[in-house]
């Protein structure tokens, strides 16, 4: 059970402190970005989607062209390709990358994010289209021999993929998903299931159910926590830099006519304003603040403190079966330059010594 850090690239330098400004894609600043995120030590970087936002698609074969060993990881909506036509572009990007690609499948927790690409299903039904996405998917990358389909959400003739990704038996499947409708997918295709960053209990009844899913399907999962670390050099000065987050945060949300808003259709969002009715501050280091405030819309759940503390923190999670982390600042760029001097290689340090002290856990 050794771990994964993944951290996240934007097109233009934008947080919830950063207000965007200039073009929406600046090539240099992608480029540094993904140069520091191999420097200082992540295994993957995610590259998100929005609804108005430049294409991940496009944003990844850049950046991989500018760098040499980190991996990728591709936010995908299913639902707005075909999965003929997305089993091909992926397996391009596979191979194209050197077999570096992952892809993060989102089925939407927003009604209205959907609309503006032309997706009027619910929420249920979201993750009804991804199962099938999902199972055709994977047996485009497999198949031998073209095949027909006709299912409740895609109809085809003939489907194939000349082009195979290089992992094999597919590129790695992260998906996100806390409700009811999504936890039965989650078990049947997942390899990693994500999830924000919650308490330490909330992290331990998720990923109990979605083991039970899976193992019920006879297969086995890996799972991912997101977290905002905010560090400092004394733990006083790390939540005097989080609570000068939140006010920024809040004046430019004011600046901007921002509601504070709700989780929409998210199970996920509604799993961290739980967290965030608590209070602030949860367990020993998470720090829920910013996720009140914007109505907890993204992973927006920090751990705060020295390096030291918050690797500690992290192998509170890891103890519970997590073994990648998804981490990315209000800072973007800096913070991950940041991570990579010292939380990142303490992290690891940590879950070495685990492993040595119980080493059944890396079985």
């Amino acid at each position: 059970m050794s771990i994964e850090f993944i951290g996240m690239i934007q097109s233009q330098k934008v947080s919830e402190i950063h207000a965007a400004t200039g073009p929406a894609i600046d090539r240099e600043y992608v480029k540094a970005f993904a140069r520091a995120h191999e420097a200082a030590g992540f295994d993957r970087i995610l590259v998100p989607h929005h609804s108005t936002g430049p294409s991940a698609t496009l944003t990844i074969s850049y950046a991989a062209a500018h760098t040499e060993r980190i991996h990728f990881m591709l936010a995908h909506r299913p639902g707005f390709t075909v999965p003929t036509l997305a089993a091909r572009q992926i397996a391009s990007l596979d191979q194209f990358s050197g077999g570096r690609l992952g892809v993060h499948f989102i089925s939407g927790g927003s009604d209205s994010e959907q609309r503006r690409d032309g997706d009027y299903l619910d929420h249920d039904q979201r993750y009804e289209r991804t199962d099938e996405y999902l199972t055709l998917l994977r047996r485009l990358w497999t198949s031998d021999a073209p095949f027909d389909h006709e299912g409740k959400h895609y109809r085809f003739e003939a489907g194939f993929s000349e082009v195979k990704p290089v992992q094999r038996p597919h590129v790695p499947i992260y998906f996100g998903g806390a409700s009811e409708a999504a936890i039965p997918v989650a078990g049947k295709h997942a390899d990693v299931y994500a999830l924000w960053g919650e308490s330490l209990a909330q992290v331990k009844e998720l990923t109990t159910r979605v083991k039970a899913e899976a193992a019920r399907r006879g297969r086995t999962v890996r799972f991912s926590v997101s977290f905002r670390p905010i560090l400092a050099a004394t733990e006083e000065a790390a939540w005097a830099r989080a609570e000068g987050i939140l006010e920024r945060t809040r004046q430019l949300r004011q600046e901007a006519g921002y509601s504070r808003g709700g989780p929409q259709q998210s199970e996920g969002a509604r799993r961290l304003l739980a967290a965030a009715a608590q209070g602030s501050r949860v367990d020993k280091r998470l720090w829920t603040a910013i996720a009140q405030e914007t109505g907890a819309r993204s992973n927006s759940t920090a751990l705060v403190g020295t390096p030291e503390q918050v690797a500690e923190a992290l192998l509170d999670y890891y103890d519970l079966g997590v073994t990648t982390f998804l981490i990315r600042g209000f800072d973007p760029l800096e913070d991950a330059i940041d991570y990579g001097r010292e939380l990142i290689p303490r992290t690891r340090a940590l879950v070495a010594q685990r492993l040595a002290e119980r080493p059944q856990l890396a079985a």
